[in-house]
């Protein structure tokens, strides 16, 4: 009983909360990275070029009319104009 219990605690760590540290630490390092000129994707799907990077915000302009908007570092999912293709 104890060994099958301390076996499932290891099976649980390897599969769920090891890769989900490794997925944080990425991110975080990907956020840090940011640079002006840089194409981003928010969580909410906005895509824009970095205008300007603070200590915890950016500001992205989008589209042809170059509309500016500023987010948080958290809130970028990624690097890149991802679409739906790009996820999969």
């Amino acid at each position: 009983m104890g060994i099958s219990l301390v076996v499932l605690i290891a099976v649980f760590y390897f599969m769920l909360i090891r890769p989900e540290n490794k997925r944080k630490k990425e991110a975080a390092k990907m956020r840090s990275e940011l640079a002006v000129g840089d194409v981003i994707t928010t969580i909410g799907g906005v895509v824009g070029t970095i205008c300007a990077v603070k200590e915890d915000t950016i500001v992205i302009e989008t589209g042809a009319d170059r509309v500016r908007m500023e987010f948080t570092k958290w809130a970028i999912s990624g690097k890149g104009a991802q679409t739906s293709e790009t996820t999969k």
